[in-house]
């Protein structure tokens, strides 16, 4: 057996052990495809994909995973590999080839920087140059979505208070200026305590905002409280959440560009793109059309619908006329 089949075998051992553990993995699942001209550009190649384990990696994974096999390529789908750490090592042991990444991920946890880089393209940049620099790996254009934090309100509350932007809230009474917040959220160094401070109303302050006006709780609970109102006027959300549509939320402008951009971008081992330097052009159709509204849209269909990640993607291609 070749030394890359064992590796390929010991990882999805590891995969089926984590999901014994409560942490399903959904690989070797994607719809078989053809380009619409019939072309198969990867004819001959062999790639293996890979994937975070929540609803939005496992759904970038499968359209990857589909239209790669659809332009000819041999694809092994692991896909779903539970947690950042498992899927960023694969690829860094060459088990995998090519996974989605984001790059404020890729500054903050692989390189452990602490500069805030406002501009998403300057952000890549940078995070490509390191990337490249110390492990081959090449972070491809980044696609047009960006799965950041922010603050949402519901419409209702967004219309009854005039609030379009985090710094609108700085002008609001005290009294409305509540929060839903998790805990992690809640405690990191680039997170709300900080975000308040730089918007001009800190914690625990009397003019800013009071302690008993944050209620810490579930990040899956924010966004049915945020709809609501109750406990809070401004919940934490993630920028491509599905729910974000779903329940009509309102996502507030940062604008002093707080948050650091984390677009979604696919990341490559350098030897497998230049074996096959056809999947930059491919991969660059495909990220041309994420954006923030069709992420939240595929994600609400596997989170609210409860549709499988591989119809999604499947469904999705289809629908962009990419595969036939």
């Amino acid at each position: 057996m070749k030394p890359h089949a064992v590796r390929l075998l010991l990882l999805v051992v590891s995969v089926v052990v984590l999901g014994a553990c409560g942490l399903v993995s959904s690989s070797g699942t994607y719809r078989s495809a053809a380009l619409p001209d019939g072309d198969e550009p990867l004819a001959g190649a062999s790639v293996t994909v890979s994937s975070k384990s929540f609803t939005e990696g496992v759904v970038l994974g499968k359209i990857t995973a589909t239209y790669l096999a659809a332009a000819g390529a041999d694809v092994a789908d692991l896909t779903g590999a539970p947690g950042s750490a498992s899927s960023r090592q694969a690829l860094l042991n060459g088990d995998v080839d090519i996974v989605w990444e984001y790059t404020g991920t890729g500054w903050v946890t692989y390189h452990g920087q602490t500069e805030t880089i406002a501009d998403p393209r300057e952000l890549w940049e940078r995070v490509r140059e390191l990337e490249e620099q110390q492990y081959d790996l090449v972070w491809l254009p980044p696609a047009n979505f960006d799965n950041t934090y922010a603050f949402a309100a519901s419409s209702p509350t967004a219309e009854r208070l005039g609030v379009q932007s985090l710094e609108d809230i700085a002008g609001l009474p005290v009294a409305e200026r509540t929060f839903c917040v998790d805990d992690e959220f809640f405690s990191r160094p680039d997170g709300f305590v900080p975000m308040l401070d730089a918007y001009g109303i800190p914690l625990n302050d009397p003019n800013g905002v009071p302690a008993d006006n944050v209620t810490r709780m579930d990040a899956g609970v924010i966004y049915t409280s945020t709809a609501a109102g109750e406990p809070c006027n401004f919940g934490m959300v993630y920028t491509t959440d599905g729910r974000i549509k779903n329940l009509d939320l309102v996502v507030l402008e940062d604008t002093r560009e707080f948050f650091l951009p984390y677009s979604g971008t696919a990341v490559i081992r350098g030897e497998v793109l230049a074996e096959y330097p056809e999947i930059a052009e491919l991969m660059g159709t495909l990220s041309a059309r994420l954006t923030d509204d069709v992420m939240r849209d595929l994600n609400g269909k596997v989170d609210i619908e409860g549709q499988e990640p591989s119809e999604v993607a499947y469904e999705w291609l289809i629908a962009e006329g990419l595969i036939s």
